[in-house]
């Protein structure tokens, strides 16, 4: 039994639909998630006080020679 060119034009629009809502579900998503990465990610120009900027620099001192070192 073949279908009509109007039921298979009325299946084509239906699935053609249903990606672009997909597609725009997806790029709201992206969006989302792209400014949620901004708010969890501190600015470049974040000026701790002098002993968390000391503690920063103390740390990366220590991994840096850790690193160094033969296991």
């Amino acid at each position: 039994m073949a279908l009509s060119e109007n039921a298979i034009d009325a299946v084509n629009n239906a699935v053609n639909t249903e990606r672009e809502d997909f597609s725009e579900y997806v790029a709201h998503l992206q969006l989302h998630m792209a400014l949620q990465a901004r708010n969890l990610v501190p600015a470049l120009q974040h000026r701790g006080d002098r002993r968390e900027t000391l503690l920063h620099q103390t740390q990366a001192d220590f991994e840096k020679l850790i690193s160094r070192q033969g296991v």
